[in-house]
């Protein structure tokens, strides 16, 4: 245990850093890895490779995942800033790339491969588009003659069209949620909100005559007609795991479930442990969202309280879509259960998403270091007088 007495890095660290919500993250690793062996020997087994292949890549990930997490967590605001401004640019950078040299699956254009690993760059951009606006917001609100709502509506921009054209509506749908929650909550006008909300339903509406994929899906959903393996199979073992599931190892859809270790490891969850436990699931993600929240709500300075209700809401909403799909309560996307889902993008990015939470939600760390110095200062003015 850190005494409070002590003075450093790390005793600073330990007493100002919301030490529960720091719990909840690992825990939802752990749960992750123990999911993992549920939901991924069938589908290597069914690609005629090692059946603990995705579970040993899953676990390579833990550790730098812990590591990104408790590493960016030491952060101050302004370093958290820093930090996202250069991997926005270098994630914007990626995608670029990606449309040029990344390789194509399931009709879309997201991944570029290196070292053997598939890297996802619209994972990495989530996190840090979210902040960089908090603060486009924050400076406007302090200067009004600063345009930082209109360079945060021109990078929203630039991000959407990044998304559009690989292309990837779900995270799309994602981005623009968050994002214009922090633009309500940034005290846009009215009009402007309206307008806003008016182009991103226009949006959509394009999406659905423009991709036939989107069209195909939506009208699957509304009428139930056409291929539904998926989300009737997701269904079937979510109905057969009841409510304290078949067992661990004993569940049989997740063998012929596509992208049970992905997109659906929430029905495999399940069918193999039960609706008690994805209750539980549930209750965690939520207990991650109010405590973040109340974080928001206690914070004085407008850049924080906006970059905390972002990145906290960024993961809620991901992970209702994520849960809501395999309910059959939205239509089919491929969407990761955060830190739950197999995936070493999904896993780093939703890593660093926490480390920056966790570095803005810590006690006015840059106070207590400033507060130290000055007692130092004031005991050695003092110690020299007498």
């Amino acid at each position: 245990m850190v005494s409070r007495a002590e003075r450093g890095p790390i005793s600073d660290w330990f007493w100002t850093i919301d030490r529960f919500l720091l719990a909840v993250f690992v825990a939802l690793i752990g749960l992750g890895f123990i999911l993992s062996f549920a939901a991924s020997p069938g589908v290597a087994e069914r690609l005629n490779i090692d059946s603990l292949h995705f579970v040993k890549r899953h676990a390579l990930f833990i550790f730098p995942a812990l590591a990104v997490m408790i590493g960016l967590s030491f952060l101050s605001p302004r370093q958290v800033r820093r930090a996202a401004l250069l991997l926005l640019l270098f994630s914007i950078a990626m995608m670029v790339f990606t449309q040029f040299y990344g390789f194509e699956a399931k009709g879309s254009r997201r991944w570029f491969s290196i070292a053997g690993f598939s890297v996802q760059p619209s994972e990495f951009l989530k996190p840090a588009f979210i902040i960089i606006c908090a603060w486009l917001f924050s400076e406007h609100s302090r200067q009004p003659d600063i345009p930082g709502n209109l360079f945060a509506i021109i990078l929203f921009g630039i991000v959407v069209a990044l998304l559009i054209a690989q292309p990837d509506l779900g995270q799309t749908i994602l981005v623009t949620i968050a994002w214009g929650t922090l633009f309500f909550m940034a005290g846009m006008p009215w009009f402007w909100i309206i307008l806003l909300a008016c182009a991103a339903v226009a949006l959509f509406v394009s999406a659905y005559f423009v991709f036939p994929h989107v069209a195909g899906r939506i009208d699957r959903f509304w009428t139930g007609e056409g291929d539904t393996h998926q989300v009737d199979t997701a269904r079937e073992a979510i109905m057969l795991g009841g409510w304290f599931g078949q067992g661990p190892g004993e569940g049989t859809m997740k063998g012929i479930l596509p992208d049970s270790h992905t997109d659906f490891i929430f029905s495999v969850a399940a069918e193999e442990f039960g609706i008690l436990f994805c209750l539980v699931l549930v209750a965690i993600f939520l207990v991650i969202v109010l405590r973040g929240l109340s974080h928001a709500n206690r914070e004085g300075d407008e850049f924080t309280r906006l970059a905390i209700a972002g990145l906290t809401l960024l993961i809620g909403f991901q992970s209702m879509i994520h849960i809501g799909v395999n309910l059959e309560l939205l239509p089919a996307k491929g969407m990761t259960l955060p830190l739950i889902s197999y995936g070493g993008s999904s896993m780093l990015a939703i890593s660093i998403t926490a480390g920056f939470l966790l570095a803005l939600t810590r006690r006015n760390p840059e106070k207590r270091a400033t507060g130290r110095q000055t007692g130092y200062h004031d005991m050695k003015l003092t110690a020299e007088h007498v």
